[in-house]
């Protein structure tokens, strides 16, 4: 595969995490659809992992394996109706109007931040 497959990849990938964060922002979404994207989207992001990355092989497993399971998962949880409008309406965005969510940004700034002066604390 070449670089031009993998940025093409890339590129749907970007649209269908946004087509579902489009989704969980949706009233006809379930309750339990959202909770669940809360957690695959925390466990993605987070620094902590089920199996820590310095193990070799196994360590990326859960990445691997986890993440997009959990991504699949959630979009059979998402009405069909649904995840096809929020499909359009990411597709139809240009890249650079894509809403970002400023206060979410700020909390886990602040939540690294706090980390990092409670670690200093107790090393100290």
């Amino acid at each position: 595969m070449g670089l031009e497959t993998w940025k093409a990849r890339a590129g749907r990938l970007k649209s269908e995490i946004y087509a579902l964060y489009l989704c969980c922002r949706d009233p006809r979404t379930p309750w339990h659809a959202k909770v669940f994207a809360a957690v695959i989207l925390g466990y993605a992001l987070s620094p902590i992992d089920l199996i820590p990355d310095f193990i070799p092989v196994l360590g990326y497993l859960d990445d691997l394996i986890i993440v997009p399971a959990g991504i699949a998962l959630l979009i059979k949880m998402v009405p069909h109706e649904v995840l096809e409008e929020c499909r359009e309406r990411a597709r139809s965005l240009p890249a650079g109007k894509k809403q970002r969510n400023w206060i979410a940004a700020t909390i886990i700034v602040l939540i690294w931040f706090l980390a990092i002066y409670v670690t200093i604390k107790l090393i100290w």
